[in-house]
């Protein structure tokens, strides 16, 4: 009698590749690798040409259909097609999963001092270490997991604020540029000092603010004062000989590029020149009429100084008020075309505000796609393991007696030896529909004292939906047999349970330990020319007495 101890299952799903190599805190064993990824197996598969792999890297390799088993060409053993990889094409092997899971580990992240099995690594600490590398999805800059909330909050240089005058998200680094097109931010007016104006409000508050310095109207001909608005009629009235005297100097730059472009004869300038010193005059006699304070030094000092200081030009008034209606003109359309502006830039902030939504919406249904990704994935998984307890129970009897077909046993023994996988679990078998639930598992090339010797073939006791209804331990005489394909010498064992023994006991894991028989059939009768092996297939018999059930 021998006895294997198997790990309970875990109940997480094998949506991942497998463990990195590091967790193992003792030597690693290339039974305990994925032939896909390499790493050490997660929720092992055995395909049907006896390697293993992660349940993930199974299902990623066959989602795009059948696939030759590279671990079978590397070794030279390709044969279909059982080298051929597809959909339903391997079985949970529990007996490498609760190796691996009982396997003593550590946590790989430097400066971690956690230590347990890899069952709860996986369980409990994987993907929850304080001491575990993150990339930041804004900075791409590395971290502990335990500083990604601080980083987020002060560090991260692409971090996301809220403007605390229009609340519109930014980035930290784009913070002074936002400032200057913020709708919101608090302005002061230059005249007033008035405080805490929204730019969106500051251009009509300077329209109609008494102590904003504007630029007086003559500066087109080189007045260069700014004057408060309440001023600018003081300003005009105390100016105005100031304001003549650049009127005509603007109109003799005029008169001289003039008469660069179309000379005109002497008779001709003559009469413009009397021309002009008529309307001089005319603006004499204008000037003197403005004003107590300003008459004297125009009928002074300022008439000699016209007549003597500057050419004169013909119809000067005429053009001085033609000058100023342009001028008007002008202004108008700097107006119109500073609302318009106005318009183009709050039109353009809309823009952006809607663009800014635009890749929000963008990334929530990207985020959409990718979750529903992760649910296809995991009903595919769903899929692969209701198809394997559809096969289980299409296998399963309710009788007590099973028989169980071994095909390719030729290459299943060549892969016991070799230790990719030393054992195999039959379907369940049950007593009655509602009675023992049951299975045999053996071992190609022996196990314990039948090891390279003997075929080992045990009896399991498993754990099944009626197990309350039961009487307990189980008592019932079990024959195992290895079946003669001519019915002349079958090979049989039998035994009777020990009760004292936990095997037999009410299971509280999904199986209980394995007993039965580690020398059940020398693996020289299989070697020699017999009558068990036909086709490549054997037949194991399994028979309950079901006395007093």
């Amino acid at each position: 009698m021998a006895a294997q101890e198997p790990s309970p299952p875990s109940s997480l799903e094998g949506n991942k590749p497998g463990f990195p190599k590091k967790i193992l805190a003792n030597n690693l064993e290339d039974k305990h690798l994925c032939n896909s990824c390499q790493k050490i197996l997660r929720r092992p598969l055995q395909a049907q040409c006896g390697h293993r792999f992660c349940s993930f890297c199974f299902n990623k390799i066959v989602s795009c259909g059948p696939q030759k088993c590279s671990a079978c060409i590397k070794e030279d053993l390709f044969e279909e097609p059982t080298s051929i990889l597809k959909q339903g094409g391997a079985f949970p092997d529990n007996a490498a999963r609760r190796e691996v899971e009982a396997l003593a580990a550590v946590c790989p992240n430097e400066g971690c001092t956690w230590t347990g099995t890899v069952k709860e690594f996986e369980a409990s600490h994987e993907g929850n270490c304080d001491f575990m590398i993150i990339l930041c999805p804004s900075c791409k800059e590395l971290m502990r997991a335990n500083e990604q909330e601080r980083h987020n909050e002060r560090e991260c240089p692409e971090r996301t604020l809220n403007c605390k005058y229009c609340k519109e998200p930014f980035l930290l680094k784009n913070i002074k540029a936002h400032d200057e097109i913020c709708p919101k931010y608090p302005m002061i007016c230059e005249g007033c000092a008035k405080k805490k104006i929204p730019r969106e409000k500051y251009v009509d508050h300077i329209k109609f603010c008494s102590k904003f310095k504007a630029p007086c109207r003559f500066h087109v001909v080189g007045c260069d004062t700014s004057v408060e608005k309440e001023k600018i009629h003081d300003h005009e009235r105390q100016c105005s000989y100031e304001h003549l005297n650049l009127l005509l100097h603007f109109i003799m730059g005029i008169k001289v590029s003039l008469e660069s472009l179309q000379p005109q004869s002497l008779e001709v300038a003559s009469q413009k020149l009397q021309e002009l010193h008529q309307s001089l005059r005319d603006l004499e006699l204008k000037m003197s009429q403005l004003g107590g304070c300003v008459a004297a030094p125009v009928q002074g000092a300022c008439a000699p100084t016209l007549t003597t200081s500057f050419t004169p030009l013909p119809s000067a008034m005429g053009a001085a008020l033609e000058l100023q209606l342009q001028m008007s003109t002008f202004e108008n359309i700097v107006c119109v075309l500073n609302r318009e502006m106005e318009r183009s830039c709050t039109t353009m902030e809309a823009y952006n505000r809607q663009h800014r939504l635009d890749q929000d919406k963008i990334e929530i249904l990207n985020n959409k796609v990718r979750q529903l990704e992760r649910t296809v994935s995991l009903r595919d998984l769903s899929i692969v393991e209701m198809e394997g307890k559809m096969r289980e129970m299409s296998a399963a009897t309710y009788d007590g007696i099973f028989v169980w077909k071994i095909s390719d046993f030729t290459k299943k023994r060549q892969d016991a030896v070799a230790g990719r996988a030393p054992a195999m679990f039959s379907p369940a078998f049950y007593t009655s529909k509602y009675g023992y639930k049951m299975c045999l598992r053996i071992y190609l090339n022996g196990d314990g004292t039948g090891r390279g010797t003997h075929l080992s073939l045990f009896f399991v006791v498993m754990r099944g939906h009626s197990d309350a209804l039961l009487k307990w331990p189980f008592n019932q005489k079990v024959t195992l047999m290895l079946l003669d394909q001519n019915n002349r010498e079958h090979i049989i064992d039998a035994f009777r349970p020990d009760i004292s023994s936990s095997s037999f006991q009410r299971p509280v894991s999904d199986m209980n330990i394995a007993s039965g028989c580690p020398l059940f059939c020398p693996l020289s009768k299989l070697d020699s020319k017999n009558s068990y092996i036909r086709d490549d297939t054997i037949f194991i018999k399994a028979i309950v007495d079901l006395t007093g059930l």
